[in-house]
């Protein structure tokens, strides 16, 4: 009985490698290079996002640069500042007063500006915005009197926009514009006969006998509708004042003049609610006088704010209507 002589090991004297210990270092060597081209890919993308993020506020350092530093060669004849005022008149829209009246004030500030245009196309909106941007107008004309203020129509321009418009030296319409609409309205439902048919109990309790005022889902009582109605009056009183401030020598006698309805530019005209039909190049190549125009309106350059001007703010419009407004 005895033990079996060994055979020699091959390939200079080492143990050949097992199928399975071949099998691991490789997939090690292929996970370290995946890896490896991994991160050089992350180190490209993140150059590429970095130089990307440069560039967005380089763009954005330029686009808040102040005009006359971009406009220096235009020398005595300057420029004519545009601030637009688009839609809807909301507190939370492109077309707030804390957005006008920043457009405004940096208009005037400039001093390669020569006149102002507001190039107006809203329907109205809300009475309170639509004061601060008129007020805030009048403050800006009595700061810098030598720099005058033009109204442009485009499309409409009704209830709050004409407030706003009201405060210019003139207004500038086309003759298919559509204009006035001076008037105030406060709109809503009733769902009471609708709760009726479909068996629901409406269920309101309150402390003060008011504090359910106009609810949707109660019938409506006498004395809150006419509460709403001298409400109503006195907010029309004073948009009727406002106008009557920047156009008084200027309207025609016309008993419909402040009933809510609105006209053309050209009727408009006729009515002394404009002062001359012509577009926003016209006022500032004939009437200023300095045909380079500089756009001042602030811009959201954010995604959300670019969402909005797409179109994604549609149903917010709908909804800044329905609300008590101009």
């Amino acid at each position: 009985m005895g033990w079996d002589k060994p055979e020699p090991p091959i390939d200079g004297g080492r143990e050949p490698t097992p199928p399975d210990t071949e099998f691991e270092r490789r997939l090690v060597e292929r996970m370290s290079f995946e890896f490896l081209r991994e991160q050089r890919r992350t180190r490209r993308w993140n150059t590429f996002f970095k130089f990307l993020a440069l560039a967005y506020v380089t763009i954005l350092l330029l686009i808040s640069l102040p005009s006359s530093t971009l406009f220096e060669s235009f020398g005595e004849d300057g420029i004519t500042a545009l601030v637009d005022l688009q839609g809807v008149i909301a507190h939370d829209s492109t077309a707030s007063a804390d957005t006008i009246v920043s457009g405004l004030r940096a208009a005037f500030e400039d001093e390669a500006t020569r006149g102002v245009i507001l190039r107006i196309n809203s329907p109205g909106g809300s009475p309170v915005q639509a004061g601060y941007i008129n007020d805030e107008i009048y403050r800006l004309r009595a700061e810098y009197p030598d720099i005058p203020l033009y109204a442009v129509i485009e499309d409409i321009c009704a209830s709050g926009g004409y407030y706003v418009a009201a405060a210019a030296d003139r207004i500038y319409a086309d003759k298919a514009s559509l204009v006035g609409s001076i008037g105030v309205r406060m709109d809503g439902f009733g769902f009471v006969e609708t709760l009726d048919k479909l068996g629901i109990e409406r269920r309101l309790l309150t402390a003060g006998e008011n504090k359910a005022f106009l609810d949707p889902f109660s019938p409506l009582k006498p004395e809150q509708v006419a509460h709403v109605h001298k409400l109503l009056d006195e907010m029309h009183q004073q948009f009727i004042n406002t106008v009557l401030k920047g156009r008084r020598d200027k309207l025609a006698d016309d008993p419909e003049l402040f009933s809510g309805l609105f006209w053309s530019g050209e009727r408009s005209l006729a009515l002394g609610l404009v002062d001359e039909l012509g577009s926003a190049g016209y006022v500032a190549r004939e009437v200023i006088k300095a045909e380079k125009i500089v756009d001042f309106t602030p811009h959201d350059y954010s995604l959300e704010g670019l969402l909005k001007r797409s179109g994604a703010s549609v149903l917010e419009d709908f909804v800044a209507r329905s609300r008590l407004g101009w």
